[in-house]
């Protein structure tokens, strides 16, 4: 089955002083989860001419919609404009069209995640406009950060790019534009312990990274602390 998004998002962003990883219930804690709810078809939102809706939850902020599509503007310390599914895939593919945001400290994030802390990413830095980060977690498993590849792209600060994950029980594959860029197979995820393989829900949006309030390790990823003189983030 293939889940295609199809997204024309102008991420005009700031940030959030908390990152975007979180579960409200971990079914391998408590057997009190909510059933999660499947997309079982394909579906393409083309957001020049639609906005998100009763298929998406929008959080930490308001989007504004313009001829480029989807703008996620942030005003103030604090905001992240946000937008996640509200049912999950299970294997397929996801396609988004998307310009990253400048800034040093803000991280413009895809993320693929499941309620059990399986993840896929996509993350852009602010300050680095020459590379994107491509990353995977399973279940939450941060013992290690040693899964993130650095691959170099062309102004995603400045122009739209088709970002997609394709996603299979035997791998990941991360493609840019249409080229692929990075194959994971399952026995490399750990023997496959950290393979993600639990239903996701679709994330798009922004942080900053950079906040003085993170730890060091993540402002330094960042890229630096992050000016909110000089918000908005465009």
């Amino acid at each position: 089955m293939k889940s295609l998004f199809y997204l024309s998002v102008l991420v005009c962003l700031t940030a959030q002083a908390a990152a975007q990883t979180f579960t409200s219930c971990n079914p391998l804690n408590t057997t009190n989860c909510p059933v999660d709810i499947a997309l079982g078809t394909n579906h393409t939102y083309d957001f020049v001419t639609y906005e998100a809706g009763d298929t998406w939850n929008n959080t930490a902020g308001a989007l504004d919609y313009g001829p480029s599509g989807a703008e996620f503007s942030i005003n103030t310390r604090g905001d992240a404009p946000t937008i996640t599914t509200n049912y999950y895939i299970f294997g397929g593919e996801v396609e988004v069209w998307m310009k990253a945001a400048p800034g040093q400290g803000v991280v413009s994030s895809i993320v693929l995640q499941s309620d059990d802390l399986d993840e896929v990413d996509w993350e852009l830095i602010g300050g680095n406009n020459t590379h994107v980060q491509s990353n995977y977690f399973g279940k939450g498993n941060i013992t290690s950060y040693d899964r993130a590849i650095w691959h170099p792209i062309d102004k995603p600060q400045e122009e739209f790019h088709n970002y997609t994950i394709r996603w299979t029980k035997e791998t990941i594959e991360w493609f840019l534009d249409g080229a692929s860029l990075r194959v994971l197979k399952y026995e490399e995820a750990n023997g496959g312990k950290n393979f993600p393989q639990s239903p996701m829900f679709v994330r798009i949006g922004i942080w900053a990274g950079g906040d003085k309030n993170n730890d060091e390790y993540t402002v330094e990823w960042a890229g630096g602390e992050t000016d909110y003189n000089k918000i908005p983030y465009t």
